[in-house]
Formats: C-alpha cells, structure tokens, sequence
C-alpha cells in the first residue's frame, strides 16, 4: 500500500503560539505552510520572514503552499530558505516548467497547485518536472470549509495519469479534510492530505492525526 502522508496546516495554528504549535503536530509528516498575499487569495498571512524562522524551530520538514501573484519570482526563495517542498499555482505561474526546475534546483521538491476549477489536462505533460501536485478541495484562501465532492474526478484523472506514466509524482490535497472526506480524497488517488481545522481544532493533535491516517486506511 502507498503511505498516506498527513500534513497540517498551521492556517488553522494559533499564530501567537507558533512554535508550541508546531510541536503538537510532531507526530505528522510535515507542516503545510500557508503563505497568501491579499492579491491571489482575499485573505493576508505570513511571509518569508516568518517562514525562515518556523524553518529554525520546525520539528517536521517545511510543505510551503504559495497563494501568490507573480510566483515565478518568490517561489525559488522559499526553496532557498530551507523549505522540503514548494507548491506554486499553476494559475500565477508564467513559466511553470522553468520554476518547478528552479525549486529543484535549490534543494526543494516541486510542487504545482490547482483551483478546484483549473483543469489538470493542460498540465498532464509538463507532470515529470513535479515531485508533487495539489489539487484544492475548496477555493483557496480560507480554512474552514467544506470538502468540494466535485474534485474527485479530477484527482482520479490526475492519478491516472501519474500511474500511466509510471511517474514518482504524488498527489496532494487540501481543504475540508476530515475522517469523512479523507477515505474518498484516498481512494480517488490522493496519497498526502492538508488538514487543519480537523487537527488543530482537536483537544489532541497527535490523536487527530492518527485519527485521519486510520480513517484513510492506514495503520498509524
């Protein structure tokens, strides 16, 4: 079986608290890092700076999920800071080959992220040139909300592509994950989930987590 990977999102953290946050989370995989601009997204979070430093005290490696304009730009400095992988939007990104190539190229694994809307057909063939693609089960900009169903086929088209193409790419998603979205997230193809809300709005994070790595059908 595929491990299944849990990545929390500290969208849902208690900011003032970063650090203590990080460690109710130690038992996941890794920390998804949600950096938006106002421009992209209608909502502002936090940027490089803070970045950096939750890369000094992060027990868990960096999954940096950028919702920002002009990604071609920033991307490759989140990579330079350290983060293990750097997810840009296919719908900011002039140049989506040539940045994922960069991000590999400063140490970080590319990722490429798609609005529940943007067809994943246009992107099939540049797929070899990412180490991962996120496919957003809701609008992004705001934790909270409610797993969109009608992203399911997408994630299964996407999959099967992965699969037909023999390719070490894996799929990811985020927005409403829970116990009872992430089993249908799994069997579409999905093999690493965002959650938030579902983890840090739990008395016990590390019991969430092992909650939703067993509710997708894997041993904790």
């Amino acid at each position: 079986m595929t491990s299944l990977r849990i990545n929390p999102s500290i969208l849902a953290a208690d900011f003032v608290n970063l650090e203590a946050e990080l460690q109710r989370i130690a038992s996941a995989d890794a920390v998804h890092v949600d950096v938006m601009d106002n421009h992209f997204v209608p909502n502002l979070t936090l940027g490089l700076p803070i970045v950096r430093r939750i890369q000094e005290v992060s027990p868990l490696p960096l999954d940096v999920h950028l919702m920002i304009e002009d990604a071609d730009r920033w991307a490759p400095q989140y990579a330079e800071a350290g983060a293990a992988s750097v997810t840009f939007h296919a719908e900011a990104a002039a140049a989506p080959v040539k940045l994922a190539r960069e991000l590999r190229g400063a140490g970080s694994k590319a990722g490429m992220a798609l609005r529940p809307a943007t067809p994943v057909e246009p992107y099939l063939d540049m797929l070899a040139e990412l180490d991962m693609l996120l496919v957003m089960t809701v609008e992004p900009g705001f934790g909270g909300q409610s797993f969109l169903d009608l992203t399911l086929p997408k994630i299964r088209r996407a999959a099967d592509a992965v699969r037909g193409a023999g390719l070490p790419l894996v799929i990811q998603v985020d927005g409403g994950i829970t116990e009872e979205t992430i089993l249908r997230a799994a069997d579409a193809g999905a093999t690493v989930f965002v959650a938030g809300s579902s983890v840090y709005g739990a008395d016990d994070a590390s019991t969430a987590i092992a909650a939703l790595r067993s509710a997708a059908g894997q041993e904790s």
